[in-house]
């Protein structure tokens, strides 16, 4: 597959204006990279997707990449990104960078330049770094994974 950024469509919606179809990749994506291939059981959706943002990466119509973007007092004191995921076929094309980037720059525009948390795997903790995110916690276990918390400072 030759996929290039530019070819990516990133649209970003809130839940109300998500169609049933998109609503459908969404949930298939998360559950096939989060669920099935890193084989951990746990219920996905938590009753966060409804007052999220909601940032899909469309190359051709298929999703290759996604985040969800929650508001600072909604689930943390802080801006978050969660669900940050890439479809293992558009993997190694540099869509997962792209993808934070653009999280970034949308958290930006939402809510204001303040800082941004996430709970990142811990083996993605060089990954995050890239973007500016420095850990905030110690090592804790979600769903038999290791993760930490991450803050990227204010700019």
């Amino acid at each position: 597959m030759n996929t290039r950024l530019n070819q990516t469509n990133w649209v970003l919606k809130t839940f109300e204006t998500l169609t049933p179809f998109e609503l459908y990749k969404i949930l298939k994506l998360r559950s096939e990279v989060f669920v099935v291939e890193q084989n951990c059981v746990f219920l996905d959706m938590d009753n966060r997707d409804q007052f999220s943002y909601h940032l899909l990466g469309l190359v051709e119509n298929n999703l290759a990449a996604y985040t969800r973007l929650i508001a600072a007092q909604k689930v943390y004191d802080y801006v978050s990104i969660g669900r940050v995921v890439t479809s293992p076929q558009y993997r190694k094309l540099g869509i997962g960078k792209e993808l934070m980037k653009i999280s970034i720059k949308k958290c930006y525009e939402l809510f204001g330049e303040v800082p941004i948390k996430i709970g990142a795997q811990l083996y993605l903790k060089k990954f995050y770094e890239s973007f500016g995110f420095t850990q905030s916690s110690q090592v804790y276990d979600e769903d038999g994974i290791d993760h930490i918390e991450m803050i990227k400072p204010a700019p």
